[in-house]
């Protein structure tokens, strides 16, 4: 690593030390850590954990594919909300923890190597996506049970919530079972009028549509090729293309 990308990793370490999200850790295990951009300029860390995905049993995919809000009865209420840091709210059994360590170099190696592991659910993970919708699920598993006549689609971080009557005492309802579970709703993120955005979806008061997609042309980091994969189901799913 670059002076430059050392310094911005230990500006990162500190983040997640801050926040709980790592830990020191003196385990064996040790994965490469990356720091890469995320789509909003900002650099973010991430592990290397291909040599655990080799050993971990596969979970399988996260679903048959994407749900449509195409069976919401007309004029219903909806309620669209987004879970924030979804994946920094899931713990991990700290028996496993110290199997996602990591080092932290210091500049032209002043200093010993540090050793940190995680303490929360890993990003690069390949299982990491469906636990995390598992975990999703459990927490609206009671949610479900008390109101089973409530519309809810949930995929990943995104759920929606349609009913016939008022949506308020429902919203703070569903707020405080998310809590039980360290699920946090983000605020600048939740709709409760039309149009609502909902993967993809524009959904109006009869009717819903598409809304607008721009196709990248020029791919050049990973995070570019997830987007246009995500794009490429999305159309599939919508014209009714298998694999």
């Amino acid at each position: 690593l670059t002076a430059e990308k050392i310094a911005i990793l230990e500006r990162l370490i500190q983040e997640q030390l801050r926040a709980g999200h790592i830990c020191p850790s003196t385990g064996p295990c040790n994965a490469p850590v990356l720091v890469i951009p995320n789509r909003s300029g900002k650099r973010r860390l991430l592990r290397d954990l291909s040599q655990i995905d080799e050993v971990l049993e596969d979970l399988g995919p996260l679903r048959p594919g994407l749900p449509s809000p195409t069976v919401i009865y007309k004029d219903w209420n909806i309620l669209v909300i987004d879970l924030k840091d979804c994946f920094f709210t899931i713990p991990i059994d700290p028996k496993d923890s110290d199997r996602f360590a990591f080092s932290g170099p210091s500049t032209d190696k002043r200093g010993p190597m540090r050793r940190f592991r995680r303490t929360v659910l890993p990003q690069g993970m390949k299982n990491s996506p469906t636990i995390r919708q598992k975990y999703v699920d459990r927490a609206l598993t009671p949610f479900r049970k008390k109101y089973p006549r409530l519309l809810i689609y949930r995929y990943l971080d995104d759920i929606l919530i349609a009913v016939q009557t008022d949506l308020e005492p429902l919203r703070e309802e569903l707020c405080l079972t998310l809590e039980l579970y360290h699920l946090q709703i983000a605020p600048e993120k939740v709709q409760t009028s039309m149009p609502c955005k909902y993967l993809s979806w524009k959904t109006l008061d009869r009717t819903i549509e598409p809304q607008k997609m721009s196709i990248r042309r020029e791919v050049q980091t990973l995070n570019d090729v997830q987007i246009l994969i995500g794009n490429i189901n999305w159309v599939r799913s919508l014209l009714g293309i298998d694999n």
